[in-house]
């Protein structure tokens, strides 16, 4: 009698699927194996974690700046780099003070309330980069999605805060540090940021972190959509270069 015939291969084999991460791991991932977490947010898009560390380091880093800076310093320095310092220099002894005090309490609100200012700020990078990818590709993510994937992919800004109060606590100049440029990521570090300020702008969007943050980005569109990794990282780069030439332009004319 003829044995039975074996079923089709593909009927008795399931391909495993991939074991859900927590957020600890998720993290980590983040900087040594990307695709595995960006590929999770399929399963579950929170966010909560990224944005936890994003906003205790950056605290941390705020601390730093208040403690071996301050925040007076920090304004005088902004008005120095700025096109007004020949205006401010002018000004009575009592108006100066008042304008330092103001623009210092402000820079501090806004630096302690870091954490709900990152929110609302990624609310809206995400925004545009899931309308891109939406509109533009046909990717099929969803803006939570979207959300998520940016704030894993701002994970690497972790390391430049914690270099940053590293730097500052170990004695870095109170008059020549640059609460915009705190670190020697990019080129513009080493430039007089009056001099040519396009130029400078331009020079500090070669940022190391930036860099990492733009790829990351790439992968998390890329694993959550048919989009090719090349592709996506090219939009978010091509935002991003966007952004920094629009904002050296205005830097330039002021």
């Amino acid at each position: 009698m003829a044995a039975d015939p074996l079923p089709p291969l593909s009927a008795s084999v399931t391909t495993p699927e991939a074991a859900p991460l927590s957020e600890g791991v998720r993290i980590v991932n983040t900087f040594i194996a990307p695709s595995k977490t960006f590929t999770d947010l399929r399963r579950n898009a929170s966010w909560w974690g990224p944005w936890l560390l994003i906003s205790i380091i950056s605290l941390l880093f705020v601390y730093s700046m208040d403690r071996q800076i301050g925040f007076d310093q920090i304004t005088k320095n902004e008005i120095g780099h700025s096109s007004r310092a020949d205006q401010f220099d002018k000004l009575p002894a009592d108006q100066q003070a008042k304008q330092i005090r103001f623009s210092s309490n402000l820079i501090r609100y806004l630096s302690y309330g870091i954490p709900v200012m990152i929110l609302f700020y990624f609310a809206i990078t995400s925004l545009v980069l899931w309308a891109t990818f939406k509109f533009g590709t046909g990717a099929n993510v969803s803006y939570k999605t979207a959300y998520a994937i940016v704030f894993y992919a701002a994970l690497p800004g972790v390391i430049g805060s914690v270099l940053g109060a590293i730097s500052m606590f170990a004695g870095v100049s109170p008059e020549a540090f640059n609460v915009n440029n705190p670190v020697a990521t990019n080129p513009a570090y080493f430039m007089d940021p009056t001099a040519n300020k396009f130029l400078y702008g331009m020079a500090s969007a070669l940022d190391v972190i930036a860099v990492w943050t733009i790829v990351l980005l790439g992968i998390g569109f890329s694993c959550n959509s048919k989009v090719k990794r090349t592709t996506a990282i090219v939009i978010v780069a091509a935002w991003y270069l966007f952004w920094k030439l629009g904002a050296a332009a205005l830097a330039a004319r002021s």
